[in-house]
C-alpha cells in the first residue's frame, strides 16, 4: 500500500548556504507561510503553496493539519555516540578523564546483546524526539552494539550511518580488538549492513592514541577498495590530547598527519571536534574534502576549547553540526545551535538562525554526501520531516508574537526551543514520533477531551 498525505502548514527548506549575513542570500530558501508538502511512499512528491497544491491531489487524500507550525526538513546530527546514552550529564572531566572514567566502564556494558538492543531502542527514541532523523553514529567496540542499532533503525525505516569502533590500545582489555581482529569484525558488518536499506557504514577508529599504526593501515586498505564507505573520527579536541598524540607518533609532523599517512582523510571522512587545528591543517583538511563535526555542548562541557568557525568555514573546510551525546548536553539539535551561538558569541562571530538551521538540516547533508536524498523539501527526495512548535512553551509563545519576522521568530526559536519544541517527527513518509501521542501514553485520563 503506498501511504500519502498533505501535510499542511508553514515550510521552511533551504536550497543553498544562506550566508553568515543577517539577512539570507538570494535565492538560497524558499518559505510557505500556509504551505503544503504531499508525501508519497517514503518520498516527497511535491511541495508549493496550499492553494495551489491542493487542487492538484486525489479526492479523498488524508490532510494533515500543522497550521500555527514549521515543517522543516528532518534534523541530521553528524556525530553522536549512541553507546553513551546513559552517562549524559555526568558530573565533567576533560577529555582523557572523561573516557577512563565514564566512557569505557558505561561501554563495556555493550558485551552484553540484550543491553545494546534496549540502548538502541531508547536512542533511537529519543533522536526522533528531538526532531533527528539522519545520524551518523559510534558504536562500540562489539559488533553486537552495531548490529542492534542497525536492526532497529531499519525496523523503523531511518537513514543512519554506523560502525565499530575500532582500537587495539591504551584502553581496558575488555574494550580493545586487535589489528586483524577489527577489520575482520568490520568486514562481516559491512557485508551485513552496508547499502541495505537506508543505511551505511563508517569505520571508526576511535581516535590516533587508541589504534596501532597496523590498525589505521588496515582501515585504510578498507576504505581504498570500497569508496562507497564512510570514515569517521576524532580529531584534535583536547589540548592534553595533542601533547599524547605527539608524544605517541613523533614521526607526524601534527595530529591530522597521522591520519593521512594511512589513507584516512578524504570526501567522505568526519572528524570530530578539529578546535586545535592548525592553519596549514586546514588547508589540507579542505584540499581533502574532509568534514568537521562541530559538537558545541561537548566542547563547552569538557571545557575542550571554543571552535573557530569562521576561519575554518575561511578555509574552505566542510564542516557540520553534532550533538556527539553522551559530553554533550542534549540529542536535539536546538540545544546544539544554542550551543553553537554561545561558542561563536564569545568569539565574535554569532550564529544567525539562517545559518544553524541551514546546518542541521542542508548543509548537514552536503557534508554527508546526501544532500540528493535528505536535507531539503523537495520532490523527489526522502520524506524525513520535522514539525516545530512555536508556542510549546509560554516563553517562547510571547516571544515569537512579538517577533516581527520570520528571522525573528526563527533565532527565538533557535535559542529559547528544546525537544517540547518538537511537535511531529516524520521518517520516510511515516509519522516516528507525535509530542500530544506521548503525553496521552503519560497521562490519558488528561487527553480525553483533545480528541473527542
Amino acid at each position: 500500500m503506498t501511504h500519502s498525505r498533505l501535510l499542511r502548514g508553514a515550510v521552511l527548506t533551504f536550497d543553498a548556504d544562506p550566508g553568515e549575513a543577517p539577512t539570507p542570500e538570494a535565492n538560497s530558501l524558499r518559505y510557505w507561510e500556509d504551505g503544503a508538502v504531499w508525501v508519497e511512499g517514503g518520498h516527497i512528491r511535491a511541495v508549493d503553496d496550499y492553494t495551489t497544491l491542493a487542487p492538484h491531489v486525489p479526492a479523498g487524500l488524508e490532510i494533515v493539519d500543522y497550521r500555527g507550525k514549521l515543517i522543516m526538513p528532518g534534523f541530521i546530527d553528524s556525530h553522536v555516540h549512541y553507546s553513551q546514552l546513559d552517562i549524559i550529564a555526568s558530573f565533567g572531566r576533560e577529555l582523557l578523564d572523561w573516557l577512563n572514567d565514564y566512557t569505557f566502564p558505561a561501554e563495556c556494558r555493550f558485551a552484553e546483546r540484550a543491553h545494546a538492543e534496549d540502548v538502541a531502542e531508547r536512542f533511537l527514541d529519543e533522536m526522533l524526539r528531538s526532531g533527528t532523523t539522519t545520524a551518523q553514529v559510534f558504536c562500540t567496540s562489539h559488533p553486537a552494539s552495531v548490529d542492534s542499532i542497525f536492526s532497529a533503525a531499519q525496523a523503523r525505516r531511518l537513514r543512519l550511518l554506523a560502525g565499530k569502533v575500532l582500537m587495539d590500545r591504551h584502553a581496558p582489555e575488555a574494550l580493545t580488538d586487535t589489528a586483524a581482529g577489527g577489520i575482520r569484525d568490520s568486514e562481516q558488518l559491512i557485508a551485513d549492513w552496508h547499502g541495505k536499506d537506508r543505511l551505511a557504514y563508517s569505520l571508526t577508529p576511535r581516535f590516533a592514541p587508541t589504534s596501532s599504526r597496523e590498525q589505521l593501515d588496515a582501515v585504510g586498505g578498507v576504505l581504498r577498495n570500497d569508496q562507497s564507505l564512510y570514515l569517521q573520527s576524532h580529531l584534535s579536541e583536547n589540548r592534553g590530547e595533542l601533547a599524547w598524540v605527539a608524544e605517541l607518533f613523533p614521526e607526524c609532523q601534527d595530529y591530522l598527519a597521522i591520519y593521512e599517512r594511512y589513507g584516512l582523510v578524504g570526501p567522505r571522512s568526519t572528524y570530530a571536534h578539529g578546535i586545535h587545528l592548525s592553519g596549514d591543517e586546514r588547508t589540507r583538511l579542505a584540499d581533502a574534502g574532509a568534514n568537521i563535526a562541530f559538537s558545541p555542548t561537548s566542547n563547552l562541557f569538557l571545557g575542550s576549547g571554543l571552535f573557530d568557525r569562521l576561519a575554518t568555514r575561511e578555509a574552505g573546510v566542510v564542516t557540520s553540526l553534532a550533538s556527539d551525546v553522551g559530553a554533550g548536553t542534549g540529542l536535539c539539535g536546538l540545544t546544539t545551535l544554542q550551543g553553537a551561538y554561545q561558542v561563536g558569541a564569545l568569539q565574535g562571530q554569532p550564529l544567525t538562525a539562517w545559518q544553524g538551521f541551514y546546518r542541521l538540516t542542508l548543509g548537514n547533508a552536503k557534508a554527508l554526501h546526501l544532500d540528493h536524498r535528505i536535507g531539503r523539501i523537495q520532490a523527489g527526495h526522502e520524506a524525513d520531516l520535522v514539525v516545530l512548535d512555536f508556542a510549546a512553551t509560554p516563553l517562547l509563545a510571547r516571544r515569537t508574537q512579538m517577533a516581527e519576522t520570520l528571522g525573528e521568530r526563527l533565532f527565538a526559536l533557535m535559542m529559547l526551543g528544546d525537544d517540547r519544541c518538537v511537535y511531529a517527527t516524520w521518517a520516510d513518509g511515516r509519522l516516528a514520533h507525535q509530542r500530544d501521542a506521548v503525553a496521552c501514553r503519560e497521562a490519558p485520563q488528561e487527553c480525553t477531551s483533545m480528541h473527542s
